[in-house]
């Protein structure tokens, strides 16, 4: 009962104070973390406001992040749930189907993240769930667009299945991820508190909405870039979205590729970097790792040239560094230099390893 109260007394984050500490851990994406720390605080006032029983007219601030591989989509979810201290689950959206069909129905998503609250209602309640690859759950059939169509179980279908979720009801959900279909263990759960935030890549969304052109010639990335950046519900509803889909995530935002600069960052500067880990893994050896600036810029325009993006580097690094983990336990109490001439000899192996297969 106290810790209730405790809980209850908290002040909410403000959407400053959400901001920095995502800066702390996600590079560059200045616009997307400030619309994702409005959401969550207005999320976390709406929470609040029902904890104590007053009446409010607080939506819920689900949420629609679209941005290229590696751009950090996961990232920031992640860090949000860590922040709010609350529990985060990441589900794909492909092993969903309709309700009655073979393949998981939309409410294990939420078993998930009781599993990942250790099976209390209460947090489970207040908890986020991160949504990804939810493109691929377009419509896929071009018939009757009111249901009277061809069934589209694994993408129309999973839509309309979500949109109780999204905007809250009270659903039973099986106790057991791993037995969904075992039907008596199951325990109801509120959805109005849990947020959710899906994601996808919509990779090919210029083809919609723009009568189906895309920008050829000099300077065709850029005006594909500003093309992106003016995504609208229309390109969205006609790529196979439902239009009651998206009026459940009020919030879009869109993330932008990362460039060279950035991902060097990514590399160096977040308390958990990838070369932070490096240099730690190394430090149980008794080595004391350098990687020079020229190394590092080479695997970060590996990346770019790839379109791997943030997530690809930890890929590239582990490449890279094989021969030194191999060796590390063989050269303790030394000091290694990694410099760009080590760095480039190993990813033209690795290019051409890819151009192998």
């Amino acid at each position: 009962m106290e810790s209730s109260v405790r809980r209850e007394e908290e002040p909410v984050l403000t959407p400053r104070q959400i901001f920095e500490r995502l800066d702390r851990y996600v590079i560059g994406q200045e616009e997307a973390k400030r619309a994702v720390a409005i959401a969550a605080h207005n999320h976390l006032k709406r929470v609040q406001a029902r904890r104590m029983r007053r009446g409010s007219l607080i939506k819920k601030s689900n949420i629609l992040l679209i941005g290229p591989t590696g751009s950090g989509k996961t990232h920031i979810a992640r860090n949000l749930a860590e922040i709010l201290s609350v529990p985060f689950t990441t589900v794909d959206a492909t092993e969903y189907t309709e309700a009655g069909y073979y393949g998981k129905d939309v409410e294990v998503m939420i078993s998930d993240l009781l599993f990942k609250a250790n099976h209390s209602v209460e947090d489970t309640q207040r908890g986020i769930i991160f949504v990804d690859e939810v493109d691929k759950i377009a419509r896929r059939t071009q018939g009757a667009r009111n249901g009277a169509g061809s069934r589209d179980i694994g993408g129309e279908g999973v839509q309309q299945a979500l949109l109780k979720l999204l905007e809250g009801r009270e659903v039973f959900v099986p106790m057991n991820v791993t037995q969904a279909w075992n039907k008596s263990d199951f325990v109801q759960i509120d959805t109005k508190d849990i947020l959710f935030i899906c994601a996808g890549t919509f990779s090919d969304l210029h083809e919609y909405g723009d009568g189906g052109t895309r920008p050829v010639g000099f300077g065709a990335e850029d005006a594909v870039r500003k093309v992106q950046k003016r995504i609208t519900v229309k390109q969205l509803v006609d790529f196979g979205m439902l239009a009651e889909f998206l009026g459940r995530l009020p919030v879009m935002v869109q993330l932008h590729a990362l460039g060279e600069p950035e991902l060097l960052r990514v590399l160096t500067e977040p308390p958990d970097s990838v070369l932070r880990e490096f240099r730690e893994l190394l430090s149980y050896d008794e080595i004391e790792l350098d990687i020079t600036e020229d190394a590092l810029r080479a695997v970060v325009r590996f990346s770019v040239e790839k379109g791997l993006g943030a997530r690809g580097l930890r890929s590239i690094l582990e490449h890279v560094m094989a021969d030194v983990m191999f060796d590390a336990p063989e050269l303790r109490r030394r000091r290694l230099t990694v410099d760009a001439g080590f760095v480039n000899a190993r990813l033209l192996r690795l290019d051409a390893a890819q151009l192998g297969a």
